[in-house]
């Protein structure tokens, strides 16, 4: 890439939106006093060293207004994983500011999405294990289900096992038909399975042509129909009764 990550440009160009940041979130604001329902956004990790911070990134302002422009809180959050072994305190950081979130009187804190992204998905597993019933959804953006080869994941944070335990919080799952991340498509594909078996509801969205992060390099008419196909599934969960 020509441009630092950072700098890739959104395929969508969607109104921006007021953003506040309170620690470590950005709460990107539609109009109207609410209370909104919202969507916590977990970007991918873990992030290479120096990176900037991902709220500042134009992927994910993207993201935020796109789901403000919908009438959605989109809480976009900031965390950092340096080590796998630190999974755990990670995890237990990200429920705290999703709480955080829940706190805000402009927020509905009985409709959340979460909306995971690349290696963030690995973090989805507790959700995806036993979320509460004011969760929703769980969305899948280029998800790393399974780990990397070489990776030593505690076994929490594996989401095709916590598919087993008997939830039924529905999930929206985006597809890059040309991911070359090692295993991720195979992963999603055991992932897609293991779904099927136990029940668990998946509304999937492909896109064949894509590669890892389309949404910034593939700027196509398949890619920006699928952030649409994606935006639309988390808002019909988000507001279904």
């Amino acid at each position: 890439m020509d441009d630092a990550v950072e700098q890739q440009p959104f395929v969508l160009a969607p109104p921006a939106a007021p953003v506040e940041r309170h620690g470590q979130v950005d709460l990107h604001l539609p109009a109207g006093p609410g209370p909104h329902p919202v969507v916590v956004v977990v970007h991918g990790a873990p992030l290479p060293p120096g990176a900037p911070d991902p709220r500042d990134w134009l992927l994910y302002r993207g993201y935020g207004a796109l789901l403000a422009e919908q009438g959605l809180v989109a809480a976009v959050i900031s965390y950092r994983v340096t080590d796998l072994a630190g999974l755990p305190a990670t995890a237990d950081e990200i429920a705290g500011l999703v709480e955080s979130v829940r706190a805000d009187p402009r927020v509905d804190p009985q409709r959340v999405v979460l909306w995971f992204f690349s290696g963030g998905s690995l973090l989805s597993a507790d959700w995806l294990r036993a979320a509460p019933d004011w969760v929703r959804g769980i969305a899948l953006t280029y998800p790393l289900l399974v780990p990397l080869p070489g990776w030593e994941v505690p076994a929490r944070f594996l989401p095709l096992d916590a598919l087993g335990a008997g939830s039924t919080t529905p999930v929206v799952l985006t597809r890059a038909g040309q991911d070359k991340l090692p295993g991720l498509l195979a992963g999603i594909a055991a992932f897609l399975d293991a779904a099927a078996r136990v029940g668990r509801p998946v509304r999937l969205v492909e896109v064949p042509d894509g590669q890892h992060a389309f949404d910034i390099l593939d700027h196509t008419e398949q890619s920006r129909e699928a952030v649409r196909a994606a935006r639309d599934a988390v808002v019909d969960l988000i507001r279904a009764d």
